[in-house]
């Protein structure tokens, strides 16, 4: 097995963590999350136009660079080290998946070359909390409740005059107050029948209204959506089925979310060293502690174990077949995943489709534990506003409120593996 990185896959990573590293500072991230969209156009036009990260998994086609999920999942890593607030996760991750999946020939060649090129951002106008399910991560919904149930709340979509018409609200959808296009999941049909179909509705629409929420993590813009017989354009067609295709957009989308937690950890653990060798405390430096040491190799090995689970995550889901050894990515210096918590293990075993929850799974739990280890080592300054410890801590949080939380999705991998069912049941 070739654990290697490609050349093309190491330029990435090299090429976007020096431009973060100029130009997504933590003055500049400051002053990002203040604006009104909550993040830079300035630095989103350069990693769109200059480095093409919204076109990476989109096929040459459409304006792309063909591609996989891999280089989607190594560019996330490197923007969550720098916890850059970016339209990233929402349009490329999210909202262009589906636009190739379920999308006209006609949808797809409007829409997939101005993605490509940075040009439109879009988002999915999923409600927060009910993102975890709607992507299949933490629970199955058959039916789609978590958009409305066909009743009261959710979006609820009629035919009018011409096309069709959307009425409800979604709540803290990431980017949805800004993002110029919008895919919304919405009830059709009446209760007795009612079923999801996706639309996509102009950010400037007539009836629509958005409002920036203030969320927890800053870094992770999220709106108010409220649609008032907004015109919308269905996706694709009326027989496409928006719920398997959501479902199968989560493994993806959860691989490249794992890749941007252990993106986080990493570098938060790596200032926490840094730190601690130059503080001092009884006359020698903090980590010299023994006390220390343990705690911040315990940190280290369960970052390294996450990032192992998160790129086999990636592979799996850029390869056809899960038996398959990876040839450009994967593994590479995750060797400490051999003596990984079993959750690391069990990504690497698992069905290929659940990869993708378990490695987000652990890259959320290694976050959080580089976090909070980075907090606590900081001492009193690693309490104070001035300092970004905080904001790693809160992105942990934050993530597994939108995507977690963790035992919810190790239980919702364990269920679809039958791990504790009985021999022959």
């Amino acid at each position: 097995m070739d654990a290697r990185f490609t050349d093309e896959q190491d330029e990435i990573r090299r090429t976007l963590r020096e431009l973060l590293g100029k130009r997504c500072g933590p003055e500049e991230l400051r002053a990002a999350v203040d604006t009104p969209a909550g993040h830079d156009p300035a630095l989103w036009a350069l990693l769109a136009g200059r480095l093409g990260l919204p076109a990476l998994a989109l096929p040459e086609t459409y304006g792309g660079a063909g591609c996989t999920v891999t280089e989607l999942a190594l560019a996330c890593e490197e923007t969550g080290r720098a916890l850059a607030p970016t339209p990233l996760p929402a349009t490329a991750v999210l909202a262009a998946p589906l636009l190739l999946a379920l999308g006209t020939g006609a949808q797809r060649a409007a829409l997939l070359p101005r993605i490509a090129s940075g040009e439109l951002t879009a988002a999915l106008a999923v409600p927060g909390p009910a993102l975890a399910t709607a992507l299949a991560l933490t629970g199955h919904d058959r039916r789609g409740q978590w958009a409305g149930g066909g009743r009261a709340g959710g979006v609820q979509a009629r035919r009018a005059e011409g096309g069709w018409q959307l009425y409800g609200q979604a709540d803290q959808v990431l980017d949805g107050h800004s993002a110029e296009l919008l895919v919304v999941p919405a009830h059709t049909g009446g209760f007795a029948r009612s079923r999801v179909l996706l639309f996509l509705v102009r950010g400037d629409a007539t009836g629509l209204t958005r409002v920036r929420q203030t969320a927890l993590d800053a870094t992770r813009p999220q709106g108010r959506i409220q649609l008032r017989d907004v015109p919308a354009e269905l996706l694709g067609c009326e027989d496409s089925d928006a719920l398997p295709a959501l479902a199968r957009l989560g493994d993806t989308a959860a691989a490249c979310l794992a890749a941007e937690a252990v993106g986080a950890a990493a570098r938060v653990l790596e200032r926490t060293v840094e730190y601690v060798g130059q503080r001092e405390q009884f006359g020698r430096p903090v980590g010299s502690f023994q006390a220390v040491k343990h705690r911040l190799a315990d940190a280290y090995v369960e970052v390294q174990a996450a990032r192992s689970a998160a790129y086999y995550a990636a592979w799996a889901a850029a390869a056809e077949a899960p038996a398959a050894a990876p040839t450009s990515a994967a593994a590479t210096e995750a060797t400490t995943a051999v003596t990984a918590p079993s959750s690391a293990i069990a990504a690497a075993t698992a069905p290929e489709e659940k990869a993708g929850a378990l490695a987000l799974a652990q890259a959320l739990e290694a976050l959080r534990r580089a976090a909070a280890e980075g907090i606590q080592l900081h001492g009193g300054i690693g309490f104070t506003w001035e300092h970004e410890a905080h904001l790693y801590f809160k992105r942990a949080a934050g993530d597994e409120l939108l995507f977690g939380p963790v035992h919810r999705l190790r239980a919702h991998a364990a269920d679809a593996a039958h791990v504790f069912e009985e021999a022959g049941t």
